[in-house]
């Protein structure tokens, strides 16, 4: 039997990356899964890849930073599958870097919508479902950005610390509620969103290489790498686990 058979699974940010492969990564595992994302026709492709899989899913197009879209989200996705047993709050943008100066209040705004604000209204919304069942998993996508201080990109690192305090009052919240949360804390990992940060692996950038080296590993991370992570905090496994930020790095932390 199917690790997640029967078992519900809403992930924001599931239109591509880390997000598409956890969506895929659950499927696998036998649980119905809920894609939400701004991007329609990608959501979509997340769907025909789950359903490639063997799996279930519908997409629910969402914006994290709206309230109303986050209540619609869960409310569908109860009125679709009656439950919900694993939330992956996995929606996030990067920083275009800049020295501290140069950042305006329109970009710290703009992260800080996305990566701290739809977190926690996802997890608002999320909790007050699993409250109603007295169990479910929360995993949300901090960073080693949230771990770490980085030079020229404040504001990104700034969002990643929110999510892991974020996380852990939750966890402490709600441990003995059934519900346990936690993050994961992903290095450099292959993304669309890497790319855009340090060029794609075909330009070979003296900013890719320098920051392939900072993983001991020698490599960047892949996303199915992430997922796997993801799939194991909410395994009956890791029923011990809660208000951890789980790191994904190569090591690049442990320097």
């Amino acid at each position: 039997m199917a690790l997640f058979a029967e078992k519900v699974a809403v992930i924001t940010g599931g239109t591509s990356g880390i997000g598409r492969a956890t969506a895929i990564a659950f499927a696998k595992e036998g649980a119905k899964v809920v894609v939400a994302g701004r991007r329609e026709k990608e959501g979509e492709e997340t769907v025909a890849l789950i359903q490639k899989a063997q799996g279930e899913g519908i997409f629910i197009k969402t914006d994290v930073s709206v309230s109303a879209d986050i209540k619609n989200l869960i409310e569908k996705t109860i009125f679709t599958y009656g439950h919900l047993d694993f939330a992956f709050n996995n929606a996030g943008i990067e920083q275009t870097p800049g020295s501290f100066p140069e950042a305006t209040e329109e970009e710290y705004d703009r992260i800080m919508d996305i990566n701290v604000k739809g977190v926690w209204l996802s997890m608002q919304y999320e909790i007050a479902e699993m409250v109603k069942q007295g169990s479910g998993v929360i995993v949300n996508t901090a960073s080693v950005a949230g771990l770490v201080g980085m030079s020229a990109v404040p504001i990104y690192v700034a969002s990643k610390h929110a999510v892991i305090g974020l996380t852990r009052s939750a966890a402490l919240e709600y441990a003995k509620s059934g519900i346990r949360v936690n993050a994961v804390s992903p290095g450099g990992i292959q993304t669309d969103m890497i790319d855009r940060f340090v060029g794609t692996p075909e330009s070979e950038t003296e900013f890719r290489q320098q920051l392939q080296s900072m993983h001991p590993v020698g490599r960047l991370g892949t996303d199915e790498e992430v997922a796997s992570a993801v799939i194991y905090l909410c395994s009956p496994g890791a029923s011990f686990i809660t208000g951890q930020s789980i790191t994904i790095d190569g090591g690049l932390t442990a320097q």
